[in-house]
């Protein structure tokens, strides 16, 4: 059911005028309509009504309505308000401010780069409200350029779509559903648990400072962490001064714990304000009013431009094996075929194709150079959500040391996929596919349960972590 113009709504509340152009997503669908009461314009979001008959309609429908919770809690003139929530036709409605206006990336793309002082104001004013935010115990998780409109009226900028938004929990490990947009996503987004803290949202808002001066999109942090390195924001713009590039490459540092602990103090490393702010900047007013959709559904969406295709991996070998057969199957996304050949490469490095199995010995020798490149290959062609390194990074942040413990180890297999239920897996209870959970392959390669007798060839999970720290993977 498409709600066409003059549908009525909530007992004749609200008035449907039309569906919003780009305000459809992969499960929502957002409408502007007029509140009976004074005339007032309000954008109405809602799920698409195929998902009624949905299985899970249940789950889409609480995720939409914890978003309208989460809303209401976070009030600030710079923060798209919540007016209502009800249910029409068994689908959930938020009725929010419209906010007519362009957002910063089609402002930037359209019309170039913003002034230092025009950026610094915008930033400054976002990272105000996302203080009010983090104050709620909750993250954004999805700030970049497109979800920050600029209103016609004052031209005040407005942070919308709390869609990805989850309650965090400072030094403590949390199970959260994955959502990243490349280029604005911290490392620690890319997988599904971990830590995570305010230093968050300071990456993404550095991110999107980023952009507004040089109308790049960053380098992804997936990308990043394969040594493909952010480029200089004065490479594209001399005109930056040397406080706020110093100000965003810290804020976008790829260890969490080396940034800027809130927003408050990342803000405190910016240029001051400009008080005249309001009344020196010219806005066009834009062609079309645009507000951006709500996907209640976990989502990875992608930035409205081509990101930089990484080169490829050099297939560096200290014994001379040939990694092309590898390179190929992950190229092709397939999982299973290139999880046996890791596992034979690895064989053949150490010459023991016909024994089939690794000794404790062959893993504390094992080339660092091999190591390197298998796991870049995988988490390269998995957008960084496969490989050796994504397994240690979750296997730590769980609490696991060098030190076997049965319990770590447990939480492990349920966080990336090899347990459920509290059994483990069989290799063919497997998906191998790439919504598979982070960190779930290499199996047969990888970390996958050591102690069961399979996966690095039955050795200790310490042991190959160890491996893997002295190999800086």
């Amino acid at each position: 059911m498409v709600w066409t113009s003059g549908k009525a709504l909530y007992g004749d509340r609200y008035i449907i005028e039309r569906k919003i152009d780009k305000g459809e997503g992969s499960l929502g669908v957002t409408y502007l309509a007029l509140k009976a009461q004074n005339q007032q314009r309000v954008a109405i979001k809602t799920l698409k009504e195929e998902y009624i008959s949905n299985s899970q309609f249940a789950w889409y429908r609480e995720k939409f309505r914890d978003e309208a919770l989460l809303l209401s809690l976070c009030r600030h003139p710079n923060i798209v308000q919540i007016e209502n929530y009800f249910t029409e036709d068994e689908l959930p409605c938020i009725v929010m401010e419209y906010v007519a206006g362009e957002d910063l990336w089609n402002i930037v793309n359209d019309r170039g780069i913003l002034s230092e002082v025009q950026a610094v104001n915008y930033i400054r004013k976002i990272g105000e409200a996302l203080t009010v935010v983090h104050d709620k115990g909750l993250l954004h998780r999805d700030i970049k350029p497109s979800n920050i409109m600029v209103r016609d009226t004052d031209r005040e900028p407005v942070l919308i779509d709390f869609g990805l938004a989850r309650g965090f929990i400072p030094d403590r490990s949390q199970q959260v559903t994955i959502g990243v947009t490349h280029g604005f996503a911290p490392p620690e987004q890319y997988v599904d648990f971990g830590t995570f803290s305010e230093a968050t949202d300071v990456y993404a808002l550095a991110a999107t400072l980023y952009y507004l001066l040089t109308k790049i999109p960053p380098t992804a942090a997936f990308l990043r962490a394969l040594n493909h390195p952010l480029k200089p924001m004065f490479q594209s713009n001399s005109e930056i001064s040397d406080a706020l590039h110093e100000a965003v490459m810290q804020g976008m540092e790829m260890d969490a714990t080396k940034r800027p602990q809130s927003v408050k103090k990342w803000l405190a490393m910016l240029p001051a304000a400009d008080p005249n702010f309001e009344a020196t900047v010219e806005i066009k007013p834009p062609e079309k009013s645009v507000i951006s959709s709500v996907s209640p559904q976990v989502r990875i969406p992608t930035p409205p431009t081509e990101i930089p295709q990484p080169k490829p991996v050099k297939l560096i070998s200290a014994r001379g094996v040939d990694y092309r057969e590898l390179d190929k199957l992950l190229a092709a996304e397939k999982w299973k075929e290139a999880d046996a050949v890791s596992a034979y490469k690895m064989l053949e490095v150490t010459r023991k194709q016909e024994e089939g199995w690794l000794a404790l010995e062959d893993i504390r020798e094992f080339p660092c150079e091999d190591l390197r490149t298998i796991d870049r290959l995988w988490v390269q062609y998995s957008r960084g959500r496969f490989g050796f390194s994504v397994q240690r990074r979750i296997y730590q942040s769980m609490g696991g040391t060098h030190d076997y413990d049965s319990e770590v180890w447990n939480k492990f297999g349920d966080a990336v996929g090899w347990r459920k239920n509290g059994e483990w897996l069989y290799y063919n209870d497997l998906d191998f596919a790439i919504d598979s959970p982070t960190g779930n392959l290499p199996w047969r390669g990888g970390l996958a349960g050591g102690v069961m007798g399979f996966g690095w060839f039955g050795l200790s999970p310490s042991d190959v972590v160890s491996r893997l720290e002295k190999c800086n993977i």
